[in-house]
């Protein structure tokens, strides 16, 4: 009786089938789903498959009379996967036979006649291999019992737009359990090129030996069917390599207060510095085309550096009404009127006097004024320079010298004798 059929199960399922040699062959051909782990090369059901016996075999008569032994002595053609040898038997069904030459038949495996055995029958029996396929683009499990990729993909093109039958690896093998094609041509895709395959009735293993083609671990190989009809092998070279990228993470900044500065002043006392994120991802690129990209991590590889702002909180005392400008000192601009109080603050010692003489001088100790009468690193003049002590002319006077008798001036008169630079002080 016929096998059952799943509908788009990729074939029917055989206990024993019925009919013509013809049609046997044929539908020998569907592959058949299956729920299982995906098959090695070797995969498919149980069987053991030992060589015919060949025309001529020996026949022992027992019975009596001589039309009885004719009419159960018959030769009938056996067909096992392609290998067909004729055989003399007095089986009497179908059964027999295949039991008296040793063919064991699986329930995916088809078998073109059952019951009653007659003289001349052809018996066609195929047994079921397992294939993964991907078709339109979803891997599945199917069985055939196809005798080649070529048959398979024909069978499988009817209830498909595109399929292809996938290569198991092993190591630097890729093989797959059927032959590329028992009639006509067959190439192999690899590297963008094509190349000819010497000899279509070898396996993909062969073929792909024959051609030097070396396969990397990741490598995909395939089988499928050109637009013009020729069976191809397709190469496809898989690289998989984690990818880093790295974004800035900005620093963060907080004040402090200072109570040694003067309200209004801000120092940077750390300077901040933006952090390192880093993401790793893994890429997958086949034939130099990606494919897919997986997160492998995500995080924080240098911290940020926070910057911390010192704010002045000390208060600033009123400087006193700057002294008579015949005893001020001169403006680096070279007046000497005075330009309205400046604010002062506490002891000359914490004031910025290097700043005072790069406004008045350039910071120079022996400079002079063009018209001679202002001299050194704050431009006194000889009257101011003597009124706190001063000897000679300012501009021979030490560096030092010059800045402590300033100080003095500062703390008799404030910072209004420099009407122009004097604010310096206080930067």
């Amino acid at each position: 009786m016929p096998g059952l059929d799943d509908g788009w199960s990729l074939v029917q399922f055989f206990t024993r089938h019925t009919g013509p040699t013809s049609s046997a062959a044929s539908s020998a051909t569907a592959p058949q789903p299956d729920s299982g782990p995906e098959p090695g090369p070797a995969a498919g059901a149980s069987r053991r498959r030992w060589p015919l016996v060949a025309a001529g075999t020996a026949v022992l008569v027992v019975a009596a009379g001589g039309s009885a032994v004719a009419q159960a002595h018959k030769t009938v053609a056996l067909d096992v996967d392609g290998e067909v040898t004729r055989v003399s038997t007095f089986a009497g069904s179908v059964d027999g036979l295949l039991a008296d030459q040793d063919v064991e038949v699986g329930d995916r495996d088809s078998v073109s006649h059952q019951g009653a055995l007659a003289d001349g029958a052809e018996i066609v029996v195929r047994h079921a291999t397992a294939l993964v396929v991907t078709i339109d683009g979803n891997r599945q499990v199917v069985w055939t019992t196809a005798l080649s990729a070529d048959e398979a993909l024909d069978t499988l093109a009817d209830r498909a737009g595109s399929v292809a039958l996938v290569a198991s690896r092993s190591a630097d093998r890729a093989e797959l359990p059927l032959d590329l094609a028992l009639n006509g041509r067959a190439e192999v895709l690899v590297d963008g090129t094509v190349l000819d395959v010497p000899e279509a009735d070898a396996t993909v293993g062969e073929v792909l030996d024959q051609l030097a083609v070396v396969l990397q671990p990741l490598d995909r190989v395939q089988v499928q069917r050109s637009g013009n009809g020729v069976v191809q092998v397709v190469v496809q070279r898989v690289v998989v390599q984690d990818v880093a990228t790295t974004s800035e993470v900005p620093f963060t900044s907080r004040t402090e207060d200072d109570a040694s500065r003067f309200t209004g002043q801000k120092v940077v006392a750390q300077a901040g510095v933006p952090g390192v994120r880093t993401v790793v991802e893994r890429v997958t690129t086949v034939d130099g085309v990606e494919e897919t990209r997986e997160p492998v991590s995500d995080g924080i590889t240098q911290a940020p550096v926070e910057e911390i702002v010192k704010v002045g909180t000390k208060a600033r005392p009123v400087a006193p009404a700057p002294a008579p400008a015949a005893s001020s000192a001169r403006s680096s601009s070279g007046s000497s009127a005075a330009a309205g109080p400046i604010a002062a603050g506490g002891s000359a010692d914490s004031l910025n006097w290097a700043a005072l003489a790069r406004c008045e001088s350039g910071g120079r100790p022996d400079a002079v004024s063009s018209t001679g009468k202002y001299h050194g690193l704050y431009q006194f003049s000889v009257a101011t320079w003597q009124a706190v002590g001063g000897a000679g002319l300012p501009s021979q006077a030490s560096a030092d010298e010059q800045t402590a008798r300033a100080k003095m001036l500062y703390n008799r008169s404030g910072a209004g004798q420099w009407p122009h630079c004097g604010k310096n002080l206080f930067g």
